[in-house]
C-alpha cells in the first residue's frame, strides 16, 4: 500500500487543510498559475516528472460533495489545468488529469484538487 493510500484510509473531511494554509500563504508556495478562482503549484511528492496540483480557492471537500452551483468552478479547473499543461510544455506529448475522491479513491487531503501528471508515458489501466 502506498503512503497516499495509507493516508487516505484515515483522512477525514472537514476542518482546515494544507491547501487552505497554502491559499492563505501560511505555508510558502510558488504558484505556477493563479487567478481569481484557482491556483496551481508543484506537488511536493511528485509521482511523475511533471506533477502539478490545481486547487480551487473555494474549499470544496471532494468532487462527490460538490453541488450544481459549483459547475462553473469545476469547469474552470479543467481550463486552468489545460493552461498549466501548456505553460510547462507537456501539452504536445500528453498528460493525465486525476481527481481522487474519498477513501477508495485515495484522497488524502479533503480539498478538491486536480493532479496534472506528465513528462513520461502513462500506463493503463491507471489504478
Amino acid at each position: 500500500m502506498s503512503d497516499e493510500v495509507a493516508l487516505a484510509q484515515t483522512a477525514k473531511a472537514g476542518g482546515d487543510t494544507i491547501f487552505g494554509k497554502i491559499l492563505r500563504k501560511e505555508i510558502p508556495c510558488e504558484f505556477l498559475y493563479e487567478d481569481e478562482q484557482c491556483v496551481a503549484f508543484k506537488d511536493v511528492n511528485p509521482q511523475a516528472p511533471v506533477h502539478i496540483l490545481v486547487i480551487p480557492r473555494k474549499p470544496i471537500s471532494q468532487l462527490s460533495k460538490s453541488t450544481d452551483e459549483d459547475e462553473a468552478v469545476l469547469g474552470h479547473l479543467l481550463v486552468a489545468a489545460r493552461k498549466v499543461a501548456k505553460q510547462v510544455g507537456i501539452d504536445e506529448t500528453g498528460y493525465r488529469l486525476v481527481i481522487n475522491d474519498g477513501k477508495n479513491g485515495a484522497q488524502s487531503v479533503f480539498h478538491l484538487h486536480i493532479h496534472i501528471l506528465g513528462g513520461r508515458q502513462m500506463q493503463w489501466p491507471p489504478g
